[in-house]
């Protein structure tokens, strides 16, 4: 087993205060950790992998797919997005935003930290 604490790793800032780290992974999916801060945003990108997560604390504006829909996510809340469904994320409120995903297949860093 291995055991990967938020402690033990240092998040790469993805964005402009969007933050992320990668924590537990296996050969079918990982773990990553996310804090949004207030005004920050995730640009709109996709992915093959499926993607799922939850939000534990503030409140975050997703826009998806070609039409741009909003669906806003707040603590308790989970979400699922498809492999190859686009989207973005925005902290509109005054809360950082925190939470965490799951990726399948196991995912790296977003290309934009390249």
């Amino acid at each position: 087993m291995d055991r990967i604490s938020i402690d033990d790793v240092e998040p790469a800032e993805a964005a402009d205060d969007v933050y992320l780290a990668l924590l537990a992974g296996g050969d079918e999916m990982n773990v990553q950790h996310f804090r949004i801060e207030p005004g920050a945003s995730v640009p709109v990108h996709d992915h093959p992998h499926e993607q799922v997560g939850y939000i534990v604390a503030g409140e975050l504006t997703f826009v998806v797919g070609d039409d741009g829909e909003e669906i806003v996510v707040g603590p308790g809340d989970s979400y699922s997005l498809a492999g190859g469904e686009s989207h973005g994320a925005e902290n509109r409120g005054d809360e950082t935003v925190v939470g965490i995903d799951v990726f399948s297949p196991p995912r790296d860093n977003p290309p934009w930290l390249d």
